[in-house]
């Protein structure tokens, strides 16, 4: 391994076990679309969206200590459609995260999900309060359960299974909430099995844990190396993307929800990483892609041509 990345890999271990007190792990910014609600006050929805700020940006959702630089950046895209009775709510939620590249001011996404099962309860200035040991609200559960991810997920990019922690959490998330009578939260619900509940069954599933590994070779062996060692940094990803097709070839189940939201979040960038990379790698390359993600196979194809998209 390149010296300047044990270094890096040192300093991450000193910031997540130093003493705590500083900045808290998120710097979240949630947008609320009200557009097809009618005949509501929409005092509420500015209300409701600051408090899900200060409830993302204020809650410690770890025992590690931050740097304010180090915050996670991520953005939560509320769509309401529906209003049921005064302080029902339904539509959907974008969530999306990203975490910078050594040695670059560029930041590569880590998760791109849409949330189809956003179901809410909100009256204006209601607390919205969470507590990991028991369910006090679907609104509070379902930011606590994408804060948890988004966490775990980070870590997972630094450290070969470094999310185990908080992967847990968002699993006694899941496991408080399926009692209660909202979508999202249990197996049966979702006929493609796209939910919070397969989300995080497929994470923490052994039979996904190449993918896991993938994770982190993609960004802290490749993307974080690319600035010094770009051929080095690409022959990682490519090793990163065979752990992936081994997962697709094996099919632990027939959705691959976790394999899917790697493509959710990479597709542009991988196509952009290998235009200019030696026409037998770029051949070896798209070959796996359009194998693995053929839904994105146009944007591969841009691999064979050496044509650059944008980020």
């Amino acid at each position: 391994m390149n010296i300047s990345l044990k270094i890096i890999g040192l300093s991450f271990v000193l910031i997540l076990t130093a003493s705590a007190g500083r900045a808290q792990e998120l710097r979240c910014n949630v947008n609320i679309n009200t557009s097809k609600i009618q005949g509501t006050n929409k005092s509420v929805f500015t209300t409701l969206q600051s408090s899900l700020v200060e409830l993302m940006n204020g809650t410690k959702w770890t025992n590690n200590a931050f740097a304010e630089q180090e915050r996670i950046d991520c953005s939560f895209f509320i769509t309401l459609t529906e209003q049921a009775g005064s302080s029902r709510y339904s539509g959907s939620l974008q969530v999306q995260a990203r975490r910078p590249v050594y040695g670059t001011s560029y930041q590569t996404v880590t998760l791109n999900f849409m949330d189809e099962d956003f179901v809410i309860e909100y009256i204006e200035f209601d607390r919205i309060d969470f507590d990991l040991k028991t369910f006090t609200s679907n609104l509070s559960s379902i930011m606590a359960f994408y804060a948890y991810l988004i966490l775990g997920i980070d870590y997972d990019s630094f450290a070969l299974k470094g999310g185990n922690e908080n992967f847990e959490k968002a699993q006694l998330v899941v496991n408080n909430a399926q009692k209660e009578n909202y979508p999202g939260w249990n197996p049966y619900e979702s006929s493609t099995r796209r939910n919070r509940y397969w989300i995080i069954n497929n994470i923490i599933d052994a039979k996904y844990a190449s993918e896991r590994s993938a994770y982190y070779k993609y960004h802290r062996l490749g993307m974080d190396l690319m600035s010094e060692q770009p051929a080095a940094a690409r022959e990682q990803i490519v090793v990163a993307l065979k752990d992936i097709q081994k997962i697709f070839r094996e099919k632990p189940d027939p959705y691959l929800l976790y394999l899917r939201m790697f493509f959710d979040a990479k597709s542009d960038e991988l196509a952009n990483i290998f235009v200019e990379a030696p026409q037998t790698e770029r051949t070896e390359v798209h070959k796996i892609l359009t194998e693995v993600d053929n839904n994105n196979s146009k944007k591969y194809d841009k691999i064979q041509k050496g044509t650059n998209l944008r980020f």
